[in-house]
């Protein structure tokens, strides 16, 4: 599954969660860095309305289906994608690092929101190293210099993992510039995942998850801030889901 704005195109190049293991697994265990993207929606009204945005995403190594609009979309396009939500990444994301025998950092949100967190997943994955947990101030600038000190850190302290929580745009913009100044590093844009952990944002129950009313759960928790964004996500559907058929 494939889109594409300002000349550039966004490849959803990641099928499923066994491909994913394949590929990371890899490069953990090469030491070789990486940028993973979870695309949805939300990203896509960012991509169309910022060039840059849409630089940053096309630079990512992998991308996969965040948000059941993606899915559908490339099911009608006969080119089809698992959902691999961020947020369920997070736990089989640091049992692959734990596996490979490579330090974790988490870095995003707040210093108590990342000390819930690290709890949490030391607890459930074996093995586990997260020796670093960065809480960058706000507001956070990915192309500044506390974003520079943040990466050259990573690198030096041979973390092989990284969990970022920025948020959209952030954490894409600071994953690509890590693939230069700490090209040993994996990074992995998971937004709110680690706020869940630690039960500082509180997820959809399970069973709307299920059916598909996750964002339903979201927008009444937080209407006037996820209303309007959800409300552009379904402006551009039409149109996606036109480009969509061409792709058949």
């Amino acid at each position: 599954m494939q889109f594409s704005f300002h000349d550039r195109t966004i490849r959803v190049n990641i099928p499923d969660r066994a491909a994913l293991e394949q590929a990371l697994n890899a490069r953990l265990e090469a030491r070789q860095g990486f940028a993973l993207a979870t695309v949805n929606l939300d990203h896509l009204v960012k991509m169309r309305a910022s060039p840059d945005f849409a630089r940053v995403y096309a630079g990512q190594d992998y991308v996969v289906a965040d948000g059941r609009p993606i899915v559908a979309l490339s099911r009608l396009a006969r080119r089809p994608v698992d959902l691999l939500p961020g947020s369920d990444l997070v736990v089989p994301l640091c049992r692959m690092a734990a596996a490979a025998g490579v330090p974790v950092a988490l870095v995003g949100s707040t210093e108590v929101a990342l000390a819930d967190a690290r709890k949490v997943l030391c607890a459930q994955v074996s093995g586990l190293e997260v020796t670093l947990c960065i809480a960058p101030s706000a507001p956070f600038d990915p192309d500044g210099p506390e974003a520079e000190d943040i990466l050259l850190r990573l690198e030096s302290d041979g973390i092989g993992l990284c969990l970022l929580a920025l948020g959209a745009p952030r954490q894409e913009a600071l994953a690509l510039r890590g693939r230069d100044l700490a090209p040993g590093v994996g990074f992995a844009s998971i937004g709110a995942g680690l706020d869940f952990l630690g039960r500082h944002q509180r997820r959809a129950p399970r069973w709307m998850r299920r059916v598909g009313l996750e964002w339903l759960w979201r927008a009444l928790s937080s209407p006037r801030r996820l209303i309007p964004r959800y409300a552009a996500c379904a402006a551009i559907l039409p149109r996606e889901v036109v480009r969509a058929r061409r792709l058949r």
